[in-house]
């Protein structure tokens, strides 16, 4: 279930095709999930609750073909490789992976050795991939390491267009928002055909948040649905449990954003900074402990060479498009739309999931959302009545 298909309408633009980051043209997602065991939680078995989720920018050789990129960091807490090479730049060549904290390393490499196979040119491969991470170890066992380059192959061979699944699947597999279960999720914005009617998509891997803060379309639906309603999956602070309790707020999201819009590595920087925003209307205050990463490209220019082309075989002056700077506020306005409804999308799809030790993440039930948003005017009910 997603938020339009539940009656709900975040901003006001409208969607693509697939209210999905893939509705930009060429772009592509692909999941491994690893869900196993249950019980007590033993380090290198289990239980696992875990994956990884890939994005490729476009259908051709994504490793040798770059396309312009900006990032931005709204807090550190977190990563997200190959981000300085971003901003040197401004170009970003290859997959992007999003998986848990512990499985950066092992999903980096996995990424370029896929880069020097399946790469259609000759030559030796120069690839910093970007790989960013939240923390899954209130579900999982993060520090069994069980993230393998197969399942990173195994992602890459799944990508695919259209309709993205969302909620607990790949990197979002074990993830826990405004502690509820959290996930995947992804939405998009069309601008107006006399704005140059350009697509924005994003994909978010969700898991941050105080409950109290929780909004959606600017209701406190996490004050309307507290603890002691729906009770949080971090357990009270137990000596014997063995399971601090995170600090309010603690966790990340990683925030990928795309659009068809012929940019240029500073305007990506700018839509990058926008996604911000979108968290903001979610109630994310980015706490000192959260990772707040937002990555942003932009397929409107094709044809760039890479950065490890020979010199002698690269153009000396190549041609490129871009939107006047003056004519950015709608992509703005989109990004801030698609982000937010990505969060939204995240939670509806994200089923009750229990994870290592028993510990419960309980999903954001649809009906009590659905009169939540009702007393405040909000939803399908609301026109009803």
């Amino acid at each position: 279930m997603r938020a339009r298909e539940l009656g709900l309408r975040i901003g006001l633009l409208e969607p693509g095709e697939h209210d999905a980051i893939t509705d930009v043209p060429g772009v592509m997602v692909g999941h491994t999930t690893l869900i196993s065991g249950e019980g007590p939680l033993v380090v290198g078995q289990g239980p696992v609750r875990t994956g990884v989720t890939v994005v490729i920018p476009h259908a051709d050789d994504v490793w040798t073909e770059p396309v312009f990129a900006g990032c931005h960091r709204l807090n550190g807490n977190g990563e997200l490789t190959g981000l300085e090479w971003v901003r040197e730049a401004g170009q970003l060549g290859g997959v992007i992976a999003i998986t848990n904290t512990h499985s950066v390393g092992v999903v980096r490499d996995a990424l370029v050795a896929h880069g020097i196979a399946h790469r259609r040119h000759g030559g030796g491969l120069w690839s910093l991939p970007v790989v960013g991470e939240t923390w899954d170890g209130t579900l999982n066992d993060v520090d069994g390491l069980h993230v393998r380059p197969a399942h990173v192959d195994a992602a890459i061979a799944s990508a695919a267009g259209g309709p993205v699944a969302e909620g607990s699947v790949g990197g979002g597999t074990g993830m826990v928002c405004h502690e509820f279960k959290g996930g995947i999720g992804t939405a998009s914005r069309v601008v107006a055909a006399r704005e140059g009617g350009w697509t924005v998509g994003v994909l978010v891997q969700a898991n941050y948040g105080e409950r109290e803060q929780l909004r959606i379309d600017g209701v406190p639906v996490g004050q309307a649905i507290p603890v002691g309603d729906v009770p949080s999956p971090y357990p009270d602070d137990d000596p014997d449990s063995g399971i601090p309790r995170p600090d309010p707020g603690s966790g990340s999201i990683i925030i990928i954003v795309a659009t068809d819009a012929p940019l240029l590595p500073h305007q990506c920087e700018r839509v990058a900074q926008r996604a911000g925003l979108g968290l903001a209307r979610m109630g994310s205050t980015a706490n000192h402990s959260s990772g707040d990463l937002v990555l942003a490209f932009a397929t409107g220019n094709r044809g760039l060479p890479g950065a490890d082309e020979p010199s002698a075989s690269a153009p000396g002056v190549i041609e490129v498009r871009m939107v006047p700077d003056n004519r950015l506020t709608p992509l703005f306005k989109a990004t801030v739309e698609a982000t937010e409804a990505a969060i939204v999308n995240a939670l509806l799809a994200a089923e009750t999931m229990t994870g290592r030790d028993g510990i419960t993440a309980h999903a954001l039930g649809h009906d009590r959302l659905l009169d939540v948003m009702a007393r405040y005017g909000r939803g399908p009910r609301a026109r009803a009545g």
